[in-house]
């Protein structure tokens, strides 16, 4: 096995560097999604959105139809797609340089953002645990596929937290899709650990703690804390508060090997890198 670390990603043909740190911002086109701030529930809002994650620095953008907070109600393949349609479109027109991400577990869904919007990468919170089709369909499309790590479904995740040693049982389920993906020809994996997704608070904090143990095997490694309960539970304050705990943990997850970093406050995001590579 090759012992380098693989620090790129290829998007539609071109090379994109890992070894600086990526920001991918959050554009929810949902009403329910856990963070108020971050839902664009019509057109113009997921455009200004899309302005604004640009205009801050970010590298990505990861656009939602189907929120996957705790308890979140089911949404059908229609209507994600039917809200996926309405503004895709329109963002990739006006960024047609942009990496664009879209977070789905649905193979139909990831054809048609890939195929009819110009959408660049997936992102599967379900880690083809949602749709038994979903490996087979990203190797076809020829895009980037980030591997999440979840028990169950929004509806059932935290009824789904008792591991016997989760960091174990974590790197047998990355070892297990990996070899399903490479034996389909999906080059490029980028792998979730899956804060928050059939977790409780411990075990996200192990996960941390631990983050550099996923680094065995050499893939790009997505961290996404933002705003989460792991951060405003423990200080009895709301996710609309919890933005310095966002940037404590993101540079917690640089120093142990993150790569990109999914969050709602680009900006801040932006600046914590730079001062983060500063200090290499």
């Amino acid at each position: 096995m090759n012992n380098a670390i693989i620090k790129t990603i290829n998007v539609k043909g071109e090379l994109i560097s890992l070894e600086r740190p990526l920001v991918m911002g959050i554009l929810n086109v949902t009403p329910d999604s856990f963070y108020e701030s971050s839902r664009c529930v019509d057109v113009q809002k997921a455009i200004e959105r899309a302005k604004q994650i640009i205009d801050d620095g970010g590298d990505i953008i990861d656009v939602g139809a189907y929120s996957s907070r705790p308890g979140a109600e089911d949404v059908s393949e229609e209507e994600e797609i039917a809200r996926l349609r309405s503004v895709l479109p329109l963002i990739r027109e006006r960024y047609p340089d942009t990496i664009i991400s879209v977070d789905t577990f649905r193979s139909r869904v990831a054809r048609f953002v890939v195929e009819e919007c110009g959408v660049d990468m997936i992102n599967d919170i379900m880690g083809g645990e949602g749709d038994e089709d979903m490996f087979e369909t990203v190797a076809q499309l020829k895009v980037p596929y980030i591997l999440m790590h979840m028990r169950g479904t929004p509806q059932t995740m935290q009824k789904n937290t008792e591991y016997g040693n989760i960091m174990v049982e974590m790197i047998t389920y990355f070892s297990e899709k990996i070899e399903k993906l490479r034996l389909l020809g999906v080059n490029d994996v980028i792998l979730d650990p899956g804060f928050g997704f059939a977790k409780s608070l411990a075990q996200n904090y192990n996960i941390l703690k631990n983050l550099a143990d996923i680094a065995q095997f050499k893939l790009p490694l997505l961290v996404g804390v933002s705003r989460k309960s792991m951060i405003y539970r423990p200080l009895n304050i709301s996710p609309e508060e919890s933005l310095i705990g966002t940037v404590a943990l993101n540079t917690l997850s640089l120093t142990k090997g993150a790569d990109i970093l999914r969050v709602h406050d680009v900006k801040e995001c932006v600046e914590t890198i730079k001062i983060f590579e500063l200090s290499k």
